[in-house]
Parts: C-alpha cells; structure tokens; sequence
C-alpha cells in the first residue's frame, strides 16, 4: 500500500463519521506531493497518519484546516520529522477497556494483568473503571466508560486484579508532564470525553503505579510473565499493538504467549492478526477482532465504543 493509499484508507475507515477534522486532512494529504514526498523519505512505520497528525498537534501546528496543516507541516519539516522519528503512536484509551471487561471478568479470579505495548498503564485497571452498556452499569467511579454492545450479556461485576504489569518498548509515565502531553496530542481533536477520561485514568494510575518494563515483546516476556503471583490468573493482552511489529516478529509473539501459562487475550485489526471463517464485519469502518486463547469471539471497535459478539 502506498503512502496515499494509507491516507485515503485513514479517511474512510478509521475517521470517517468519528473525527471530521482527521478525515479532511487525511484526504488532502493523500493528494498532496509536496507532503507525500517528505512522508516517503521516513520509514514505512513512521508514515502513519495518526503519528503525523499526533506530532503536529503536540508541536501546536493546526490539524483543522488542510491548507494551514500543509503549510505548517512544510515550514517546520525538520521539527516534525525529528519528533516522528522519535515517537510512536502510543495511544493509551481506557475505553478499550470496556471490550475487555466481558472477557476479563469470566475469567478464573483474582487475575494478573500483563498487556504487551502498555504505553503509560491505563488500560491495567480494568478494576477501577466504570462502564455503561446500555442501560446496564457495571463498576463505580470515575472515568464512566460507555460502549455500544450488542449480542452480548454485560459482566455483573468487574474482575479482581491482583497483580498488574506492562512491557513496551517506550513506557510512558503518568507522573512526566511531556508524556502526558503526548498521550493528549494522540487524542483525536474532537473527542474532548477522551480527554477527560486519559485525566481520570491518568489520575488513577499516577495514585497507584503499575509495574512497567522497558522490554521486546518476544524477548522479554517470559521473564516478566514468570513475577506474575502463582495464585493469580495469568492474563497477557494487547490492543492495536502487533501492526506496529514487523511480521517475523508477530509470528514469533504469537508462538510464544500460547506457550505461557493463563490466557492470552488479543484485540488486534484482522489482516494484522489473522483469523478463519470471520463473520461480516459490522458496516465498513475498521474493527479489531477480540479473542481469547486464539479464539475470535466479537467485532470491536477502536477506542472501545462499540462491541459485537458472535461467538
């Protein structure tokens, strides 16, 4: 796929209907040379939209009109392409969290908590949060994190967390005021509930520090898993996470975490983690598929907003 495509992809199955201003600039960087050029001579991961979009926003460029975007991106190339080079897209949305709950809470309890690409931990408090689907409310407390589900009975408690760790190549802390600007930059403009929910999480996880190690998703793993309590369940998970992670390496994670002892809980874009004999996806924005153990089990989408179970 070419960086244009990637663009045009961007637009159509990830912003549109959720952020206007990201599906404009999507579609005019995708016909934008000058712009194009500049993307292609950064490394096929760096391309991406949501890092190019993240970096100018943390730099304080405009991201609501295509033409002021271009003529800033161009006119400070060298701090934008320096900021690219150095960061990633670490989007830590707790939302997320809310398609994990179903899974995470019927579970053999308590459980210990590892996710694979953590960022700053906010999606290690499952426990903490509480959630609306429907009219059901599951949890107390603040961030209320609500998801659209359907064919799907909601847990009646949030699970018990006894023990909860991180592995990314970057951690991000809580605590650090440039990380946190950064996870607020990766906030898509319009979603001001985002916001408020990344303080709420925020605050919760800076009162209560997990345990995150800078480490390789293959490499790393069995040690950390292995501090895990042996009274717990051991739950290893991830979300969006393996697209950032060359193929061979993919392959090789996937051998290894269905090799730990627990579950493995994988919340990854289809044609990143494949699966056989997938139901339609619902409507033709980009959904994760949601599995246990290899498993597939709902349609999920991005930031946790909306889930279908088929399995």
């Amino acid at each position: 796929m070419t960086t244009a495509e990637a663009y045009v992809e961007f637009a159509t199955r990830e912003a549109y209907g959720v952020s206007p201003a990201y599906e404009r600039l999507s579609q005019a960087v995708a016909v934008d040379e000058e712009l194009l050029a500049l993307l292609d001579t950064l490394p096929p991961a760096k391309r991406q939209p949501n890092l190019l979009f993240g970096v100018v926003r943390w730099l304080g460029g405009p991201v609501d009109d295509p033409r002021a975007f271009h003529d800033y991106a161009l006119a400070h190339w060298p701090a934008v392409q320096a900021q690219i080079r150095r960061r990633a897209t670490q989007t830590n949305e707790a939302g997320r969290c809310a398609v994990l709950l179903p899974v995470l809470a019927a579970l053999p309890q308590p459980l210990a908590l590892l996710e694979v690409g953590a960022s700053a931990g906010l999606c290690l408090y499952p426990d903490r949060y509480a959630y609306r689907y429907g009219d059901q409310r599951v949890g107390s407390g603040e961030p209320l994190i609500e998801c659209a589900a359907s064919g799907l009975v909601p847990p009646a408690r949030v699970p018990q967390v006894v023990w909860r760790a991180g592995l990314d190549l970057n951690p991000l802390d809580v605590t650090n005021p440039d990380d946190v600007s950064w996870l607020d930059a990766l906030i898509w403009p319009e979603h001001e509930h985002r916001r408020a929910r990344l303080r709420a999480a925020a605050s919760i996880a800076a009162a209560d520090p997990p345990l995150l190690v800078r480490g390789d998703l293959v490499d790393d793993l069995p040690a950390l898993a292995a501090r895990a309590p042996a009274d717990a369940t051991l739950v290893v998970f991830h979300t969006s996470v393996l697209y950032q992670v060359p193929a061979p390496r993919r392959d090789a994670f996937v051998r290894l975490v269905g090799g730990l002892p627990g579950h493995w809980i994988a919340n990854e874009a289809p044609d990143v983690l494949r699966h056989d004999a997938l139901p339609d996806p619902p409507g033709g924005a980009l959904h994760n598929v949601l599995a246990l153990d290899g498993k597939p089990l709902a349609w999920t989408r991005g930031h946790g907003q909306a889930m279908t179970w088929f399995a």
